[in-house]
């Protein structure tokens, strides 16, 4: 028998947390080209909340133990790793798996943490903010003087976006969120302004940007589309990268009528860009530690203690009641 350990796992699909519990599991082993990690803290992500429900793509297996980024100290290497070191301390996009004692890293997604960062904020850097990091910078590439309109402005990933887009220079930031209890949560995350989602969308942010935004950062699939459209400039692009509703993605708009728009959409997945180009991804990974390290990106989690606690900071996500980005002490 192996040697087993704690982590949190999903028993099958669920819209709740009926199905999730802290189990004994047997502890994994790198494989080539892989680590294992003592995990210290833990990262909570929306993306829990899709492989809890078994949106496609997500949970290929049942158990199945969640976590995309963790922060903790190296316990093995498996055959042909030489850019880390047993004993070290590193943050690391796992994908899954992450919300456990040990946890399973290609290295080429393992950055050693820069001396000084909390282990805590090391912890989220993986997930929400390289997806941000690599969305402004790589994907839309927004430079200065662009009108940027991000989607759930208040959730992880767009209170990231706000202050990492400004490093392009002078531009004006515009969030959507779903309810109007969310609108604070955007202007304190530091944008200029806050729009509710729904039919009234276009009208309220053309009042903003009469001439239309440059780019609109969308996490909610194609549910949003025609409104994003809407509001899109000539030469404007739409990055789609999540489907926060789960349900069936519709079909794109007509090729002519992208032509008759001058308009762009592009998609984004982290875990597919790990897969294809991880040292893009390791990069981005750097870039945001500097960016903690100098202040140009603060976060200030909310960590829970135990494995234990993670269901419910899951269920807050699911439910749209969640405040700021909640991480795991695992030990």
């Amino acid at each position: 028998m192996g040697v087993s350990m704690q982590a949190l796992v999903f028993d099958g699909p669920a819209d709740d947390t009926s199905a999730t519990r802290v189990a004994t599991v047997d502890r994994p082993t790198p494989g080539p080209g892989q680590v294992a990690i003592a995990v210290d803290y833990a990262g909570i992500n929306f993306k829990d909340v899709m492989a809890r429900r078994g949106d496609p793509g997500y949970a290929d297996t049942w158990p199945y133990v969640a976590g995309l980024e963790v922060a903790g100290e190296i316990v093995a290497l498996g055959p042909g790793v030489d850019t880390v070191r047993p004993g070290q301390k590193v943050a690391a996009l796992t994908n899954a798996g992450g919300l456990a004692d040990v946890a399973i890293a290609d290295s080429t997604l393992v950055t050693p943490l820069p001396p000084g960062l909390d282990p805590a904020v090391a912890a989220i850097a993986p997930g929400a903010l390289t997806t941000a990091e690599l969305l402004v910078r790589d994907v839309a590439r927004v430079r200065a003087g662009d009108v940027v309109a991000v989607h759930s402005a208040s959730g992880a990933v767009g209170a990231a976006i706000a202050p990492l887009a400004r490093l392009a220079g002078d531009i004006t930031l515009i969030g959507i969120v779903g309810s109007a209890a969310r609108a604070q949560a955007a202007l304190k995350a530091g944008y200029d302004s806050a729009h509710l989602r729904g039919p009234g969308l276009a009208d309220s942010v053309r009042e903003t940007a009469p001439t239309g935004v440059n780019v609109v950062f969308d996490p909610q699939g194609t549910e949003s589309l025609e409104s994003d459209l809407a509001i899109l400039g000539p030469t404007g692009r739409i990055v789609l990268f999540g489907n926060a509703g789960g349900g069936s993605l519709g079909p794109l708009p007509a090729t002519g009528r992208l032509y008759g728009g001058n308009a762009a959409i592009g998609g984004f997945s982290l875990a597919a860009l790990s897969a294809t180009d991880p040292a893009r991804v390791r990069d981005a990974m750097a870039r945001v530690f500097d960016h903690l390290a100098t202040a140009r990106l603060v976060v200030r989690p909310i960590v829970l203690d135990g494995l234990a606690g993670a269901p419910e900071a899951q269920q807050r996500l699911a439910t749209g009641t969640g405040e700021g980005k909640y991480v795991v002490r695992v030990r």
